[in-house]
């Protein structure tokens, strides 16, 4: 009788089981220029207007056309500083540190900032401040 080795299947179901845990936890924005920015590499926003930890968004209709959400998919968990809101139409969007993040529709590339201090309610989203150690 033949054995048959079962670490090649044994490692397989381990790097994708791996690999769908870190999906699961993968942060919707990174910091590029100090400043977040979306999948897209398109720098994210924040409004004054919106409050923190309401656990929704002010910015709706004609001002979300203008500034898009960063929006969060039916299967995505809140993680760390990112949580998600409840948009009025139903849809999720991803907030950080309970502030609702948006895209500038004005901004045409990556790198571009400039929605920062639009009718002075509209600031660059930056990463949440790390503490460090002693």
């Amino acid at each position: 009788m033949k054995l048959v080795s079962r670490a090649p299947l044994a490692l397989s179901l381990t790097l994708v089981l791996l690999g769908a845990c870190a999906s699961m936890y993968a942060a919707p924005a990174t910091v590029a220029d100090g400043v977040l920015v979306g999948p897209n590499k398109m720098t994210l926003y924040t409004f004054d207007r919106d409050v923190a930890g309401s656990g929704k968004s002010v910015c709706n209709g004609p001002c979300a056309t203008n500034w898009p959400p960063l929006m969060a998919a039916a299967s995505d968990k809140a993680s760390g500083d990112y949580s998600i809101v409840t948009r009025d139409d139903g849809t999720k969007q991803w907030a950080m540190k309970g502030k609702p993040l948006y895209y500038w529709s004005k901004d045409s590339k990556p790198g571009d900032k400039t929605g920062d201090g639009v009718n002075q309610v509209w600031q660059l989203a930056k990463p949440a401040p790390r503490m460090s150690g002693y």
